[in-house]
């Protein structure tokens, strides 16, 4: 759909350099209070990148033989030279000036261990990236935008409620169909925030016309890079209209310019990613058809709750709630899940049944509230049982908070409780007075002996094998692997019924 031309922005660039010493100079970024470098920061405090990101191995990629703690740094005509190659493949233009070397000072050496976790990052979530943009004729390039938007974190969330990789506020992005409730955030979904990215670059392209004024519309909005436009006396250009953008929106191009460069030229200055627990390559996806909490996913495949909450961040309450959502988690385990699929539901169901807990159905309403005065959203928020920062998510509300006469959207839980079916299951009640039964050794005894004759099936706990099960009951493991129609070294599931007799 785009015909993406070079744009003559590097007749400008001359032009900046000698202004740089000026007036212009004066506004670089004091990258101390700067979002870029925040939401790098916001990376420290994500305690489940601990366990998904391992450290970065030296010895294995340091092709220029750099001692570890080595924090190598280069002239300006290096920085330039390394741009103007890839100025040559972009359609951007990758120019190179004091402000471009602020952020590349920042990357490669002020923040250069969380840079590691998105170098680490980055090959679970640009190959999603390439595909969706590839999709919409967009840029590749556009995939380092993320990194000055959200550091690639996907539950980043700005200083004014702007949530996940791509930074959508809530009503742009519910604009462009991503939902957000007290159990999801599509915000936060990588797939679905990215698609809604691309649709609303493209947008943006249509106003604009040029991807530097591309870029600056969003991290601005469209209407005050008209507001800016207007001021230049009609400019076009992004550095024309610079010196009136507000100062986060005049650091915005020139850190993606330093992104840029950094993730193509990391191993140059010794940066190396931290390497994620799984790629891109090594995950799946599938559609949850019914309701379940992420103990139940773990129970049933044998995963860590810490790698669900990592794989799938656009569950609030790790929880997937009604409605046919997504699970994301490595292949072998997704594979687990399609073919066990209806027993893994009947499972959670018996379980419930066994406990005698009731099923919980999770539905909200979407209810209007407006704001009376001297409400605060403090007690807005205990009136309809959710939190402030719900209601900072589903409404725009800037820095001057709310007021009297102001709509806000308020998303209210249901609790549907589906009572548990009692049965009288002779095998269930034996099983669980075996559970139950802790008199004496003796007692335990007798009664696996008069289970082990009554039962037809066995339930799989966790680490049991076939072998062993085989072993347990002295049925033969081809006898098993018959029985219940499996493949030679199955991979067995979490609550998964083995036939024990025909």
């Amino acid at each position: 759909m785009l015909t993406i031309l070079k744009h003559n922005l590097k007749r400008i660039g001359s032009l900046v350099l000698v202004l740089a010493s000026g007036h212009l100079f004066a506004q670089t970024l004091t990258i101390t209070d700067n979002p870029v470098a925040a939401m790098l920061d916001s990376l420290a405090s994500q305690r489940i990148l601990e366990k998904a990101l391992a450290k970065p191995s030296y010895t294995k990629t340091n092709k220029y033989k750099y001692a570890e703690d080595s924090v190598p740094r280069f002239e300006d005509f290096v920085y330039e030279s390394r741009l103007a190659k890839l100025d040559a493949g972009s359609p951007f233009d990758l120019v190179y000036n004091p402000h471009v070397k602020g952020f590349i000072e920042l990357y490669a050496v002020r923040k250069r261990t969380l840079v590691s976790r998105v170098l680490g990052l980055s090959q679970l979530y640009y190959p999603i990236f390439e595909e969706v943009f590839d999709k919409h004729n967009l840029p590749l390039e556009l995939k380092h935008l993320a990194v000055i938007e959200s550091a690639l974190n996907p539950v980043a969330r700005s200083r004014v409620g702007a949530t996940g990789l791509w930074q959508f506020m809530y009503p742009t992005g519910k604009m462009y169909g991503l939902n957000v409730t007290s159990y999801i955030d599509e915000r936060s979904s990588v797939y679905k925030a990215t698609e809604a990215a691309a649709q609303y670059l493209k947008a943006l392209y249509s106003m604009f016309g040029d991807l530097q004024m591309v870029l600056a519309a969003n991290n601005a909005g469209p209407g005050t890079i008209s507001k800016a436009i207007r001021r230049s006396g009609g400019k076009k250009t992004y550095w024309e209209i610079r010196p009136y953008l507000p100062l986060e929106t005049q650091s915005y191009v020139p850190a993606f310019i330093a992104a840029n460069y950094v993730m193509n030229y990391s191993v140059e200055h010794n940066l190396y990613a931290s390497s994620p627990k799984k790629t891109y390559f090594e995950v799946d996806t599938v559609i949850v058809k019914e309701p379940m909490s992420f103990e139940q996913i773990s129970q049933s495949l044998d995963v860590p709750i810490e790698d669900i909450i990592y794989f799938n961040p656009q569950y609030r309450k790790n929880v997937i709630p009604e409605g046919g959502h997504t699970l994301t988690l490595p292949k072998a385990k997704i594979g687990v899940f399609i073919s066990n699929e209806q027993t893994i539901y009947a499972n959670i169901k018996s379980q419930q049944v066994a406990t005698g807990s009731d099923a919980i159905v999770i539905k909200e309403i979407q209810k209007t509230h407006v704001v009376k005065s001297g409400e605060k959203l403090s007690t807005i928020a205990r009136k309809y049982g959710v939190t402030v920062a719900d209601l900072r998510s589903w409404n725009f509300i800037g820095r001057n908070g709310i007021r009297p006469g102001k709509k806000l959207l308020v998303y209210v839980k249901q609790d549907v409780s589906q009572p548990a079916v009692k049965t009288a299951n002779p095998t269930t009640s034996t099983q669980l007075a075996n559970k139950q039964s802790t008199d004496s050794l003796a007692t335990k005894k007798v009664a696996e002996n008069t289970m082990q004759k009554q039962i037809k099936t066995h339930t799989v706990r966790k680490g049991e094998t076939l072998f062993g099960i085989s072993k347990k009951y002295g049925i033969s493991m081809d006898k098993l692997i018959e029985l219940n129609g499996l493949k030679k070294n199955p991979q067995l599931i979490i609550g998964q019924k083995i036939k024990l007799v025909s």
